[in-house]
């Protein structure tokens, strides 16, 4: 449920509501130490026994040519050696850039945030970082960005000419967002955003998953499942500490659109269910995933979102104990 709590306190520190243009464009000088490559370091996320094997950048038939000695006995070509007489290879090239489809969620179940930032600030950032990343290893990046109001398809574009529109789009949706808002959070957005994903994803493509998975149900097993035949899904599960441990404010009114009601939050049954409600969603969603090897990268509003991306991916951790065993043999 999307819902804002309301206190007669304001909390000290509070979140940060938005995200600027200004700002998500430089975060192009934090994304880097992490990649969406198949080969990762051996403490990123995505070597774990349950990550996917990314299929990386697809592979293009050049030629067939004479076996020569060295060449890898894989590639032999076995009906053209039985037709031809002689030891022939397939000769393979790396395809030039793969598309990476990023799928924004801006909608008003993500702007809520207790510590660092709103959970829409956090998928922003995400986004941001991802799409720099991403085109700066020479791939293509579009974009599906979707709130309340509006959902905008962008289609992939190499460098700058990808990442800038993706940016623009991202920061008008996210300022639109607003806590007046008296709307409920539509939960059929999100099966609506992967239904675009599906017809505008082909093969080999990457399709990055930037949601709190609000609205998640049967038909997206479905959906997704297409979209996992002939490309490979990652998911960005943004979350805020609060959902998983609700602090005990005392009586707090909780409202979603027009709706409201006022609760005892100091209540420890109320407590368990709302830790068991979020427990519940966020297993789901990983044991969908590991069905599916699907990664998922869970990134919280508490933590700096590039300093996740790295720690999750692994090299950041990786740089660390190299620049240590330097300064110790020197």
């Amino acid at each position: 449920m999307a819902s804002r709590t309301r206190t007669a306190e304001e909390p000290s520190g509070p979140a940060r509501a938005y995200v600027t243009l200004d700002e998500l464009l430089r975060l192009k000088t934090s994304a880097k130490g992490f990649s969406f490559l198949p080969r990762q370091p051996v403490h990123s996320l995505l070597t774990g026994r349950h990550a996917s094997r990314l299929r990386g950048r697809g592979l293009d038939f050049e030629e067939l040519r004479h076996y020569y000695e060295g060449d890898d006995t894989r590639t032999i070509d076995w009906a053209a050696t039985a037709r031809l007489g002689s030891p022939h290879v397939r000769v393979y090239t790396e395809e030039r850039d793969r598309s990476v489809l990023l799928l924004v969620d801006q909608r008003l179940s993500m702007f809520f945030g207790s510590r660092l930032m709103m959970k829409s600030v956090a998928a922003a950032e995400s986004a941001a970082l991802s799409a720099w990343r991403v085109t700066s290893l020479g791939d293509r990046i579009g974009a599906i960005v979707f709130s309340e109001d509006r959902i905008t398809e962008i289609q992939p574009e190499a460098r700058d000419r990808g990442v800038l529109p993706i940016l623009h789009e991202v920061a008008r949706q996210n300022a639109a967002l607003k806590a007046t808002d008296s709307r409920a959070a539509d939960p059929g957005l999100f099966n609506e955003a992967l239904r675009r994903a599906s017809r505008l994803v082909h093969h080999d493509c990457l399709v990055c998953v930037i949601s709190d998975a609000y609205g998640a149900d049967a038909e997206t097993t479905k959906l997704v499942t297409r979209i996992t035949a002939h490309n490979d899904v990652l998911a960005i599960f943004v979350s805020d500490p609060i959902e998983a441990d609700l602090p005990p404010l005392g009586r707090v009114i909780v409202g979603e659109g027009d709706n409201q009601i006022e609760v005892d939050s100091a209540a420890v049954s109320l407590r368990h269910r709302f830790a068991s409600g979020f427990s519940e969603r966020r297993a789901s969603l990983e044991g969908f995933s590991r069905q599916r090897t699907i990664p998922v990268l869970p990134i919280e509003t508490g933590r700096d979102v590039s300093a996740q991306f790295r720690d999750l991916l692994g090299q950041r951790l990786a740089h660390s104990r190299d620049t240590s065993g330097a300064r110790a043999s020197s």
